[in-house]
This record gives C-alpha cells, structure tokens and sequence, in this order.
C-alpha cells in the first residue's frame, strides 16, 4: 500500500497519429523514455495468434518488454510487447499489447486459470477506396476477407475470399475491430 500507481486509459481510443511515451530499460538503461506515434492499429503479426497490437515507432529495444505505453493524457494504453529487427537491435517497427486486451486476458486469468479466445479462420485487409468503388460500397468501410481457413469456423458458415464484412452481430464494423 502507498506505493504510486499509474492510470490505465482505454485502449480503443488510440488513433493513427497518437504521440505515444514508452518507459523502460533498454539494454538495462533504467528509467529511459522515449517517444514516437501510432502507426497502426489492430495489426495482426504473422505467427498467426491473433493479438489486435498497437504498432509504434517508439524506440523500443530488449528491455523495454512488458513495461508501458502511455498516452500524452499520462495513461497507460498498452504493454511493450515486441520489435520487427533483422539485427536485434529496434529498426522503427514496435508493437504493444493494448491495454483493453491485456484486461480482458488478466480477467480471464482470474475467473478461469486460462484463457479462452474465439477464432474466426479468416485473412483480412482494410478496404481500399478502390475496392469500395469497384462493388458499389460509397467509400471504404469493413474488412476485405483475403483468405478463408479450411475447414475453419468461417468456411463452416459460408465465408469466401473476396467477402467484405460490414457488420459483426448486427453492428457495424470497422476493419480494426474485425479479426
């Protein structure tokens, strides 16, 4: 009790553009800060689990996983996670787990002793202009379905490359919220 704690901010909130601070001690560097912008948001890596990662170009290097990325407001948004590197070293790729997700895992964990993840077996890919304009779409909403798993839950119900999902239960969808 009594110690300092920091706020967490939501998650869903974060945009493109987004000046973001992460903290940490690359290379063992204590208390070292450094600071760039959201460069994508819901970005899936291709080890194929599905986490909705928050991609930066914070200086982000061995030592700074699992410590915060904070928003200009002083909230944390997510967890430094991982670096894009041919050499090792940080290359102006960096991903954090968003704040949203790791509440959801870490309330799981609680509730469950594990966690439990739905799988749709599904690529996709933002729609282009181009694409909304060649089906009549009006301007670019959903996610464009690249690829359809065998034998997954979304070839069980119908689901073919090429679909454009606009809605999920109902809701409209925007292709960041789609995975």
């Amino acid at each position: 009790s009594g110690l300092p704690a920091v706020q967490l901010g939501d998650s869903s909130t974060v945009e493109v553009g987004d000046w973001v601070l992460a903290i940490g001690s690359p290379f063992g560097l204590e208390h070292s800060v450094t600071q760039g912008i959201v460069s994508a948001i819901g970005r899936s890596l291709p080890d194929g689990n599905y986490v909705p990662f928050i991609q930066t170009d914070v200086a982000v290097n061995p030592g700074n996983s699992g410590g915060p990325l904070f928003n200009l407001r002083g909230e944390v948004v997510g967890i430094n996670s991982q670096i894009y590197s041919r050499s090792g070293g940080f290359m102006g790729i960096s991903f954090a787990i968003p704040m949203d997700e790791a509440m959801r895992v870490s309330d799981q964990l609680r509730a469950n002793g594990r966690v439990i993840r739905g799988r749709i077996g599904v690529q996709i890919a933002p729609v282009t202009k181009e694409v909304a304009e060649s089906i009549g779409l009006g301007k670019p909403a959903g996610a464009l379905v690249q690829s359809v798993e065998a034998g997954g839950p979304a070839e069980k119900a119908g689901v073919e490359a090429g679909d454009i999902i606009v809605k999920v239960d109902g809701k409209r969808s925007e292709e960041r919220r789609v995975g």
